[in-house]
């Protein structure tokens, strides 16, 4: 069963009741949602007030909890700090991966993302473009950055020429930051249920970012999100703008359909798949590396 997605944007209070979250919401009757249901928990007012229990019980069922800034984008997640029985032991192996094996992830999640950035340009009708040819080009550790060169081409073709890719804009990249955002918190949540520490990336390092490795398997990824935001600003007249509706819509990607393992799949199941298929790659030396596809 797909986990849900709740977000909780109206003062409130949260609490544990029966291994249920329950709900209170002044003038409201209470809402109860089964703790086992929940995959993520997006907290966006800053008059919800919540118990100790219920933290503690999302952390006992690997929910990713996320804490919504000024700006109503994830600015926190909550994650366990064990998911998996063989946590240790994995964490061992993934702190000693070997550099040919970090190349050669990387450039397989290079070759999925320019890949599903020449699908969203072919489901948005735009041709005549180097990214399907970028993909073949791609070498170990991509020392080239065709991951850069294609972005270039990608937003400018699926955006307009005088678009810029801008994590603190507004507009249609506040839409994008709020998608990639919640995504992150998912693919972070799978890792850790595989027995992963999202702060040991494969490309991605800096010492001050939790969640590196989350950003490595984001990549491919944000396509799902960037479609989404495209057909939303298709049907939108105005300036897009971060609404209770077009976040329903951004929320909507973690349910969509995709490939992998041969399966289709939703998008918040098919994380777990990925994520294990990292662990095996680092851990027992798998070669194939199943990234969702779209």
């Amino acid at each position: 069963m797909i986990k849900r997605i709740i977000e909780i944007s109206n003062p409130a209070r949260l609490s544990l009741k029966n291994r249920q979250m329950v709900v209170d919401r002044e003038g409201f009757e209470s809402v109860s949602v089964p703790i086992e249901d929940i995959g993520v928990l997006i907290l966006d007012h800053s008059a919800i007030a919540h118990t100790q229990g219920i933290l503690a019980a999302c952390s006992e069922n690997n929910v990713a909890v996320l804490i919504c800034n000024a700006r109503h984008l994830p600015g926190a997640i909550l994650l366990p700090i064990e998911g998996n029985s063989l946590h240790s032991k994995t964490i061992a192996q993934q702190a000693q991966i070997t550099e040919p094996t970090r190349k050669r992830l990387w450039q397989e999640i290079v070759k999925a993302k320019i890949c599903e950035q020449a699908n969203v340009l072919l489901n948005a009708k735009v041709d005549n473009h180097p990214l399907p040819a970028y993909v073949k080009m791609v070498r170990s550790g991509d020392p080239d950055n065709y991951e850069a060169q294609a972005a270039r081409i990608y937003w400018q073709r699926l955006f307009g020429k005088t678009f810029r890719r801008d994590p603190d804009g507004f507009g249609i990249n506040i839409l994008l930051n709020y998608g990639y955002a919640v995504m992150r918190a998912a693919v972070a949540r799978a890792i850790v249920g595989a027995g992963l520490h999202p702060s040991m990336g494969l490309h991605h390092h800096n010492q001050y970012n939790a969640f590196c490795l989350a950003d490595d398997l984001l990549e491919p990824l944000r396509p799902a999100v960037d479609r989404k935001v495209y057909e939303l600003c298709k049907r939108l007249p105005d300036e897009p703008a971060l609404t209770p509706e077009s976040k329903r819509t951004l929320l909507e990607t973690l349910g969509v359909d995709c490939t992998i393992n041969g399966q289709r799949l939703p998008l918040m199941t098919s994380l777990h798949h990925y994520a294990a298929n990292i662990r095996k790659a680092i851990c027992d030396g798998q070669k194939r590396v199943e990234i969702p596809a779209l």
